[in-house]
This record gives structure tokens, C-alpha cells and sequence, in this order.
């Protein structure tokens, strides 16, 4: 470690370093760096956000396979990223459509956004769309019914896929845990195989995703992404990170 104290930009680079070399435990790292207990999981919940790390009991490990958040510490995580990608969402919602919502964080927000919204129908398999929509008779909210998975609270199976197949919703909108070439990044091969399933029954399809998830792989299942879409992200994702993709690219403020 450093002898003399490094700005906060410098130490999380280092604590991320730290973190990847074995070294997770938070009463040890704020001895190594000489700052308190309290910055450091400042620090790692800043890294955590970001994506980079993830937080543990007493410390932090790094974002690598088959590591998978909390569905709280998901939300929580880029949370204004997300409300404003959430909030352009919505708005591309027309009156009188029936709309696709994924399962995940992001989803879950975009639903909320449309809790007051008429003649609308809402078609998904993700816990935090139904908990945002449940109360609100104005919009027809429909389940598609299956097996429920933790920690994403995502229902899944043979049963899913099969009432998806009588659907044409106007348009369908998927979460990401990581976002690359390759397409979206899935923690199961289960939902890779839903997922793209959901991104072919629409008319238009649109991938959400903030600045943190672009290039990133987390898991080892893919969904292609082999068909037009609209990726719609924050406006702090990097130009250099968004060259690779060949989707139209909605930034959202």
C-alpha cells in the first residue's frame, strides 16, 4: 500500500486492486489505506454501484461468474441512472398498447411510472413490476405465471414460455446484468433462453441499461441480440463504451 494518503479516485482504485487480489475484509483494508471504517464502505459501496465489486458481510468481493446481487442492492445501486432510463422508458408507452416488462431493478421502475397511466396493458414475469402495478385497477396488469427464482425474484419455466407465445405486446423491454457483443449477459441459462424469447414476441424492442453494465460480463449465458432494438442508457455511459454496439442508443437525462 501507498505510504502517503492517495484522494478518494486514487484509494478506490486501489481498494478495487485489493479487492481482486483476495483482500475483502473492510477492518483490515481501512488499516492498510489509514482511513476509517466508514470511508471504506463508502468506498466499496461506490465500486458496488458501479458494478465492480460485491458487498458481503464484513466486506467485499469482486463482480466475477457466478456472483449475483441482492435484489435490493441491485436497486440500489445507480438508482438516478436508472430512474431517468426508467422515466424515458415510460414515455415511449402509448395509450391503449400492451406493453412487455421483464423482470429486474429497472423494469421495476418503469413500472411505477405507468401505475397512474389508462388503458394500458402490462404483461411481465418480474416481482417488482407486479408489487409497483398491483394496487392500480386503472392498468391490466397480466402474470406470466411460473416457477419463482431468487435473489432476482423472476418467475421462469416451460410455463412462461408458453403463454408468451400467445402475446404480441407493442413493445418489450429487458433488463441487463451486463450488456457486450455478444448481447445481454444472464446469470442462468433459463433466462437467456426467456429473454429471447421476449425480445423476438414484440413489435419494438428495447434493451435498459446503465453506464455500468456496458461491456460487462457477469455470468456465462448469453441472449443474442439478433434483431433492431433501441439500447436506452444513461447520459454518463462513455461514447467509447457505446461504439460497439449497432443499436440505436436513446440516452436518458
Amino acid at each position: 500500500m501507498p505510504t502517503s494518503r492517495p484522494n478518494t479516485r486514487e484509494r478506490r482504485a486501489l481498494l478495487l486492486e485489493a479487492v481482486r487480489g483476495g483482500s475483502g475484509n473492510i477492518t483490515e483494508l481501512a488499516d492498510s489505506f489509514g482511513v476509517s471504517p466508514s470511508t471504506i464502505r463508502r468506498d466499496l459501496a461506490s465500486l458496488a454501484g458501479d458494478g465492480h465489486v460485491v458487498r458481503t458481510y464484513g466486506g467485499a468481493l469482486e463482480a466475477g461468474h457466478g456472483l449475483e446481487r441482492g435484489l435490493r442492492e441491485k436497486d440500489a445501486s445507480n438508482a438516478e441512472a436508472k430512474d431517468a432510463i426508467a422515466r424515458t422508458a415510460a414515455g415511449l408507452i402509448g395509450d391503449g398498447e400492451l406493453v412487455l416488462l421483464d423482470a429486474g431493478t429497472t423494469t421495476g421502475r418503469v413500472a411505477k411510472h405507468l401505475a397512474h397511466r389508462d388503458r394500458l396493458t402490462v404483461v411481465t414475469n418480474g416481482v417488482t413490476v407486479i408489487l409497483a402495478l398491483a394496487e392500480f385497477a386503472n392498468v391490466d396488469l397480466i402474470v406470466l405465471g411460473g416457477r419463482l427464482r431468487h435473489p432476482n425474484e423472476a418467475l421462469l419455466g416451460e410455463s412462461v414460455l408458453q403463454q408468451l407465445r400467445h402475446l404480441s405486446p407493442d413493445r418489450v423491454f429487458l433488463g441487463a446484468d451486463g450488456l457486450g457483443e455478444r448481447g445481454l449477459c444472464c446469470p442462468t441459462l433459463e433466462q437467456a433462453q426467456l429473454k429471447h424469447a421476449m425480445l423476438h414476441s414484440a413489435r419494438e424492442a428495447y434493451v435498459l441499461a446503465d453506464h455500468s453494465k456496458l461491456g460487462r460480463d457477469p455470468f456465462p449465458y448469453w441472449t443474442p441480440l439478433d434483431r433492431e432494438y433501441t439500447l436506452i442508457v444513461d447520459a454518463d455511459a462513455a461514447p467509447d463504451d457505446l461504439d460497439s454496439f449497432t443499436a440505436r442508443v436513446l440516452l436518458a437525462r
